[in-house]
């Protein structure tokens, strides 16, 4: 018999302990070591600016482990350890000075917000919503604050407005775009949270472009744009998540057109007995194949499953994605699956579109609420290619069964006469995808 094999994990967010949970599960003979540079690990980073804005009470509610339970489970979890260097050759990682030996490695180094090249970004007052610790140092600055922007209308900048604005804090944005969510969303489908936002006392600018951050003794007071200046004592970071791979360019992994490693369906790189997940991955998107990047925490945690399984000699798999996505923005829900009208437009995909105002509980049933359902069909064979929706409730359900049924190839005809759940309390009558997809018919 030979040693137990050694597996090392770079990275402590979802996909990296989920890596190395499954690695040990898969595997409990092997040795399975876990480094992160932070101070924790097992909470969710997407509940900071609920925190933040004072809708969750504490931040100890984000946490969903302590590291004992891995302790416990047989895994070395080697906190506020950052990995320096990696010897492919000799296989070893170099972490706070120390040699760590491995026949397996998972790299799971996640993103990074990039610092905005323009003159000021050395000032305090710049600041990024990802790490829990930093989370509550912003928690307390945030009640000496009056003034804040947010640079960008991604999820989490739209998020962070809501949170900002209902702190009381004056709140900018500014955006580049031509309207609220233009990187994921179209313009009709982001039209009602753009005015939640704004009833909030968010005010919006777009078509912004950042020039320059000034400020007086080393410290932010006002973010200057194309549009004019704005008088601010912070300024959130919230543009798009770029891939972490510092340390896999230094080994030769490929990289894709993201910037992301490229991995195979297994989750392996370019290098034998080297895995890959997480935010520092690409991976293809099931309708056209082209490489996206920068997911979500439920897509991370899996692509960590798979790798972590594979590394300690499984045969798991990962699909390609049909991202479906899901918020609220101030009072308002929005999602989607696949591509929304702008998107499909800019990548010169055909389609019609269906599209239906429904609601979400019986018309008469206390608490209803309009739910707005846009579908994208593919002309000819009516073969769903894309969604998108808005309401007061229900959008998350409907995102993620409608993902599946890209998935499967599903028709707008299938949509159309599919089965669903009448109950006055949760559903009405005339399901809104349903109506959609009709109407997406009428039009083939």
């Amino acid at each position: 018999m030979g040693e137990p094999t050694r597996i090392c994990v770079i990275g402590g967010g979802a996909a990296g302990i989920s890596a190395g949970s499954m690695a040990k599960r898969t595997n409990p003979d092997a040795t399975v070591v876990v480094c992160t540079e932070f101070e924790d690990v097992a909470y969710s980073p997407c509940g900071i600016p609920y925190v933040l804005g004072r809708e969750i009470p504490d931040f100890q509610r984000l946490f969903l482990a302590g590291p004992e339970n891995y302790e416990q489970a047989g895994i070395d979890l080697r906190r506020e350890t950052a990995v320096s260097a990696i010897d492919a050759h000799n296989r070893t990682v170099t972490a706070n000075g120390n040699i760590i030996p491995w026949d397996v490695l998972v790299v799971c180094t996640g993103f990074k917000y990039l610092l905005p090249d323009v003159p000021g970004n050395d000032l305090e007052g710049l600041t990024y919503v990802k790490n829990i610790r930093r989370g509550m140092e912003l928690n307390e600055t945030l009640n000496d604050v009056k003034k804040a922007v947010v640079l960008e209308s991604t999820p989490l900048g739209v998020e962070m407005l809501a949170a900002l604005a209902q702190r009381g804090i004056e709140t900018h944005l500014v955006d580049e775009g031509s309207w609220l969510l233009s990187q994921v969303a179209d313009p009709d489908i982001a039209e009602p949270v753009q005015k939640s936002l704004e009833s909030l006392g968010c005010q919006l600018h777009f078509g912004a472009h950042l020039e320059r951050f000034e400020g007086e003794n080393g410290r932010l007071t006002r973010v200057v744009t194309s549009q004019g200046a704005i008088d601010a004592d912070i300024c959130v970071i919230a543009t798009h998540k770029e891939p972490e791979t510092t340390l896999a360019r230094s080994i030769g992994l490929k990289l894709g057109s993201t910037g992301g490693i490229v991995v195979d369906e297994g989750m392996r790189t370019s290098m034998p007995g080297v895995f890959a997940a997480g935010d520092c991955v690409e991976v293809p998107q099931g309708m056209t194949g082209v490489a996206v990047q920068g997911l979500t925490g439920a897509h991370a945690m899996q692509q960590g499953r798979v790798a972590g399984a594979n590394a300690g000699g499984g045969t798991r798999r990962y699909d390609a994605v049909y991202v479906p996505w899901g918020m609220v923005g101030g009072h308002v829900q929005i999602g989607g699956a696949s591509f929304g009208e702008h998107l499909a437009t800019s990548m010169g995909i055909p389609f019609v579109v269906g599209r239906a105002n429904g609601i979400s509980r019986a018309r008469y049933y206390p608490g209803v609420q309009q739910v707005v359902v846009k579908l994208l069909a593919e002309p000819g064979t009516g073969r769903l290619i894309g969604a998108q929706m808005v309401g007061g409730e229900g959008v998350k359900e409907r995102a993620d069964f409608l993902a599946f049924a890209l998935k499967r190839g599903a028709t707008v005809e299938d949509l159309a006469f599919m089965e669903n759940v009448y109950s006055p309390p949760i559903g009405a009558l005339y399901e809104p995808m349903s109506v959609a997809a009709l109407n997406a018919m009428a039009q083939l």
